[in-house]
């Protein structure tokens, strides 16, 4: 019999919300979670941890796969599984711990603290610090915020955060639900947060490791389900934004690219500040040349500012229905000219740049107007490398002759954002440029995608690739080569030590053991 709390989800087959693939599943291994009624929000809570055992035990038994399931934003298999997926975006509880739930030796106060369960969407979250008095705010953002916060943190989903890294860099403690019999609170030793009185009210072992809390953080669902997040929290802040076109590509915007100084581009704050918060460059690989400002860069750029209660709320306008990024004007355009043929994609890119990535007032807002909700139109495709800083400029060259042979149906990005903790992170590098080659998904992307890859490897340029976005060229020796043996191996013992060998079975995949990363130490209980 199911426990109260858990639905059966009658589905054979899964779309993700890019609509990049669909993934067949076993028929009724699929389910639904919600936190059941209970007499108090811990009753409630401590409820669907019993049934998150309750589907592991089950999976166990009937010798299934399952798999949490969030917003479904990944364009890679990293987080289906051929069993089952079961559905948590109806776990949306949270709350700010109170003075006596945090560790007398966490470095700051309750107030910097947030706990949310793992259904809670980036969107959601920004609305419920945005209610507190006073205001708070998440550190950083990816470019939209649909996501769920555990699916976010589980694929290494980034912003543009100079200083303060990737989603999963805000988090701090982690309830893990690892086994059918088991669940953990998990977090740093080296950086105490939760006390007793937490951990009690969660019913969970501790465990307090780096080692295992840095695997934990970009995991993409193999440690088990994640039910409970701790994250780091911030006062409201602002963000001025500006955004200019025609910057040629040359030295000054080089040097920008590769140390992230930007003094001879001459672009400040309205105040004369060039201390950014983020930055990003963006090409048109069908309009470039070198030292030509007609055929040259996009900036985006944003600096930070206090936050003030004269602040009026910014309406992002709604003509591009995945915010202004590059996926959803491309999703536009589809929708407005389908059919069109893949051969017609470079005109369109041309067209996108003319209406969307041109100059613009500065604007100000928070995190949540700046990176506002999106949803989808049409079939997109998204990969994403991380690299470090100073090979910005050679790689965007290597691409731009890349796509002079294998023309690329959509365009380049580059975004700066701190290095991670998190083991398997894939914004390793201490200072990281994110390099994203977005655009229409088909065979005419992935041909592209595979030649800049195979190029990368002939320069030996040291690269990593977005756990949740396409990367179909991921294998054991591309990972170890990625990350190095010490730090592979030190993800699968993490896992070996915190799951059992059943457990661990149940939420391994296909795309785990492509990866060699589902190995098993049988010594390991």
């Amino acid at each position: 019999m199911i426990p109260e709390g858990i639905d059966r989800l009658p589905i054979g087959s899964w779309t993700n919300k890019h609509e990049n693939f669909t993934h067949q599943l076993e028929d009724n291994a699929s389910f639904s979670l919600y936190n059941p009624p209970g007499a108090s929000a811990r009753a409630r809570y401590s409820a669907t941890t019993k049934n998150f055992q309750w589907l592991i035990n089950h999976a166990i038994n009937n010798n299934l796969k399952l798999r949490a399931l969030g917003k479904g934003w990944s364009f890679s298999k990293v987080g289906v599984t051929r069993g089952g997926l079961v559905d948590t975006v109806s776990l949306n509880f949270s709350f700010q711990p109170k003075q006596k739930q945090v560790s007398p030796q966490y470095a700051q106060t309750p107030d910097d603290l947030y706990f949310v369960q793992c259904g809670v969407a980036i969107y959601e979250l920004n609305n419920r610090l945005s209610q507190k008095r006073p205001q708070r705010s998440i550190k950083a953002s990816g470019a939209s915020n649909g996501q769920t916060i555990a699916g976010a943190l589980s694929t290494g989903t980034h912003g543009a955060g100079i200083r303060v890294g990737a989603i999963q860099d805000a988090v701090v403690g982690l309830h893990i639900i690892t086994s059918e019999d088991k669940h953990i609170w998990l977090e740093r030793k080296s950086y105490p947060v939760a006390s007793q009185d937490m951990v009690d009210w969660l019913g969970a072992d501790f465990i307090a490791n780096d080692n295992q809390f840095n695997a934990a953080l970009v995991s993409f669902g193999s440690f088990g389900f994640i039910h409970g997040v701790m994250i780091e929290t911030e006062p409201q802040f602002l963000l001025e934004e500006h955004r200019i076109g025609n910057i040629a590509y040359s030295n000054p915007l080089k040097k920008a690219m590769e140390v992230l100084d930007v003094t001879d581009l001459n672009i400040a704050a309205t105040d004369g500040s060039t201390d950014l918060y983020h930055f990003e460059v963006l090409f048109n690989l069908h309009k470039f040349a070198p030292n030509n400002t007609e055929k040259g860069a996009f900036l985006k750029y944003m600096f930070k500012r206090p936050y003030h209660d004269g602040h009026q709320f910014l309406k992002r306008p709604n003509e591009f229905s995945f915010g202004e990024d590059l996926l959803g004007i491309i999703s536009k355009l589809l929708d407005d000219l389908s059919p069109v043929s893949d051969l017609a994609v470079p005109p369109l890119v041309n067209v996108m740049y003319k209406r969307a990535f041109a100059p613009q007032d500065v604007v100000t807002g928070t995190i949540k107007e700046i990176f506002n909700y999106t949803k989808f139109l049409g079939k997109v495709a998204s990969a994403a490398m991380g690299i470090d800083i100073k090979d910005s400029a050679k790689v965007v060259e290597l691409i731009m002759e890349v796509n002079k042979h294998t023309p690329f149906p959509g365009g380049l990005s580059l975004r700066y954002v701190k290095g991670t903790k998190a083991t398997l992170g894939f914004t390793k590098f201490d200072n990281t440029c994110v390099l994203e080659m977005d655009g229409i998904d088909g065979q005419v992307a992935r041909n592209f995608y595979t030649a800049v890859w195979n190029k990368m490897e002939q320069q030996n340029i040291s690269y990593t690739l977005h756990w949740g976005k396409i990367n179909f060229n991921l294998n054991e020796n591309l990972i170890r080569n990625m990350y190095g043996n010490t730090a592979v191996d030190s993800w699968i013992n993490a896992r070996n030590q915190l799951m059992s060998i059943p457990a661990m079975q149940v939420f391994s995949n296909k795309f785990m053991q492509n990866c060699g990363l589902d190995k098993i130490h049988q010594s390991i209980t």
